[in-house]
């Protein structure tokens, strides 16, 4: 009788603490399209992704105006690949404090940040600072949010 409760005292805590992880291949992956994700190493690329918040129309309006007006289209578009990366789909794979970061501080990042120094190594060209405000960089995540929305002109 008292090995039977051993025994099931010793099941129930496996079962327990098997019910605290999820085997590998039931883990989703947070990193969208391109593979980075927290485990890369990332240390800002860590919790939910920027997409996931509502956007800021006018602070998108806001940073549409500043990626034209710093040029950043020179480099930069969305839906195809220019001398940098294409930025379809980078808030539903990145995080805010991680584009963040890329844009007030890509030269730091390039030297510190893995995903960083991929996309360095990868298109052979430094993101130059462009000298924004935290302000002003958000502004640019709430366009870079709002370049995810439906195009309300084509469902109707």
């Amino acid at each position: 009788m008292k090995s039977s409760a051993l025994l099931l005292i010793a099941l129930m805590s496996a079962l327990t603490f098997a019910g605290c992880s999820k085997p590998a291949g039931d883990q989703k992956s947070s990193a969208g399209a391109t593979g980075a994700t927290a485990a890369s190493g990332s240390k800002y690329d860590a919790g939910p992704r920027a997409a996931e918040s509502p956007v800021d129309h006018e602070q998108a309006e806001r940073g549409a105006q500043l990626f034209k007006d710093k040029g950043c289209s020179a480099c930069h578009t969305f839906g195809q690949k220019l001398s940098g990366p294409d930025l379809q789909g980078v808030a539903s794979r990145r995080t805010v404090e991680w584009m963040e970061n890329q844009i007030l501080h890509p030269e730091v990042m390039t030297k510190e940040d893995p995903i960083s120094r991929q996309l360095m190594a990868v298109h052979a060209l430094q993101m130059p600072n462009q000298g924004l405000t935290p302000d002003e960089a958000r502004a640019v995540i709430e366009f870079f949010k709002s370049k995810e929305l439906p195009d309300v002109a084509e469902s109707k």
